[in-house]
């Protein structure tokens, strides 16, 4: 009797251990999941933060904004903003109203003031304007440039103000000075004209 309630009592202990091993296994194989899918997901994240920075890299680089220098009143000198990036030629589309046709420059970004300033003034007379600047007057104008990289080319199409005054009388003649250029917004090539005719309206409403 004490032999077969000791076979037992072996027997029971042997699956306690069994059951034991099991519950451990399937704890070494939950782990070992937990660590292979924190594995995955890091690696999927780093390659995530890697493509996110490399896009915003990339979109810098194609991003252009224009300064101007002072380079005289009749005429501003272009540059970029971001030392990586050369100016290779550009194009600056003017008013409709201006009837003036675009500019381009190559390898001397610039705007002079002689392109547009008779069409300018006989504008603001048609619109019964003041003859003397009260102070930075504004003339939309559409800049596209073509531009390197790091080598790479690239293309900005780009609505601008164009900071001038204007100073004379009617029979003495005026005088166009140039200022400075403020950014206004991206365009397309197929958008930029209808943008750049919209802000010469809001710019000028009476015309």
């Amino acid at each position: 009797m004490r032999a077969e309630q000791r076979a037992l009592e072996a027997a029971a202990i042997r699956r306690r251990w069994i059951t034991l091993g099991e519950v451990l296994g399937v704890i070494a194989v939950t782990i070992s999941a937990l660590t292979l899918w924190n594995g995955w997901s890091e690696r999927s994240e780093s390659k995530a933060a890697k493509s996110a920075e490399a896009k915003q890299t990339s979109a810098k680089a194609a991003t252009l904004l224009l300064l101007a220098g002072d380079s005289g009143r009749r005429e501003l000198a272009l540059r970029p903003a971001s030392t990586g990036q050369s100016i290779q030629s550009q194009k600056i589309l003017l008013p409709g109203a201006l009837k003036v046709a675009p500019v381009e420059t190559t390898g001397e970004p610039r705007i002079e003031a002689k392109w547009f300033e008779s069409a300018l003034i006989k504008a603001r007379e048609a619109a019964h304007m003041p003859d003397d600047s009260r102070g930075d007057e504004r003339l939309p104008v559409v800049i596209i440039t073509r531009f390197l990289t790091d080598g790479v080319p690239h293309e900005d199409v780009a609505l601008y103000d164009l900071g001038y005054t204007v100073t004379g009388r009617l029979l003495s003649g005026h005088n166009v000075a140039l200022r400075g250029l403020s950014f206004v917004s991206r365009a397309t090539p197929e958008n930029a004209r209808s943008k750049l005719d919209q802000r010469w309206k809001t710019l000028i409403p009476s015309l």
